[in-house]
């Protein structure tokens, strides 16, 4: 019954997705017994795999090989840049070049802990989320901005990314809401980061850029749920443990006129994964 369809916007660090990938930053559409990924954000290749995860710094440059291309690795004014060893460097280039042991993910957790490191907050942590967190803490609660973040089609992302370190890139215009004929539809960072690193270099302040990332990721949250076009939308994974993330999405998804599913007795991170497997296998088997 399609009334009873819901968009789960699911953003966490890592895992598996339905195919083998790496996935972390889906928008998911249907129930308990099955859905379809509608969306996802922009994917990155993550270099190290599991060693990213306590080196934002590799995360950074990452994100950033995916726009500069090779003119990444002389960004030595960027602090992720500049705290990674010119052999280190050259490494992870390797890395990124080849994706030899660079898997390919979108996820979320990951995209706040490059930002994290491009601010200069940590370019390395002894534990999962210890970027993301000094990310939330760091916002300035008086900046109302918001960094671009634009829905496209795959056909206009493929594009975009051939389009990588051209200094006359231009961003189109978002999709309409009624463009998602051919899913999944991409969530794009690009011009995001091209932003941030413009405000970085203009040394805007690290509490005003934290907030114009976060008020971006509400945007587009509300992008994709209007695009999906059912009234449901239910927030989860551990990203939302970002209370700013939670509240704000749940809030401007209100005012669009969504109804919004919270967790309140399951957390939302990989400590609720246990109960939604039997909930989903319940599911199945009634079906």
């Amino acid at each position: 019954d399609a009334a009873g369809l819901t968009l789960g916007v699911t953003w966490d660090g890592t895992g598996y997705g339905l195919d083998g990938a790496i996935w972390g930053g889906e928008f998911l559409l249907g129930d308990a017994a099955d859905f379809t990924r509608v969306a996802h954000l922009q994917p990155f290749r993550l270099p190290g795999g599991d060693a990213a995860v306590k080196g934002p710094r590799r995360v950074a440059l990452a994100l950033l090989w995916e726009l500069y291309g090779e003119a990444s690795l002389d960004m030595d004014d960027l602090a992720p840049v500049r705290a990674l060893p010119p052999s280190e460097r050259q490494v992870l280039s390797q890395m990124l070049r080849r994706g030899l042991s660079a898997p390919i993910t979108p996820s979320a957790g990951r995209l706040f802990d490059g930002v994290a490191a491009l601010l200069g907050l940590h370019q390395q942590v002894s534990f999962e989320g210890q970027a993301s967190i000094a990310l939330e803490y760091a916002v300035d609660r008086r900046e109302d901005g918001a960094y671009p973040l634009i829905l496209r089609d795959q056909r206009n992302a493929e594009e975009l990314r051939g389009t990588q370190g051209n200094p006359e890139l231009r961003f189109q215009e978002s999709l309409p809401f009624s463009a998602i004929s051919s899913p999944p539809l991409i969530l794009d960072w690009l011009p995001l980061l091209e932003s941030l690193v413009h405000d970085l270099r203009a040394g805007v302040a690290s509490g005003i850029m934290a907030a114009r990332f976060h008020h971006a990721l509400v945007a587009g949250i509300v992008q994709v749920a209007r695009a999906a076009g059912q009234p449901q939308v239910a927030l989860t994974g551990g990203c939302f443990q970002n209370r700013l993330l939670l509240e704000r999405s749940a809030h401007r998804l209100r005012q669009a006129g969504f109804h919004v599913l919270l967790h309140r007795e399951v957390p939302p991170n990989d400590g609720g994964i246990s109960l939604g497997q039997v909930a989903v296998a319940a599911a199945r088997l009634t079906k």
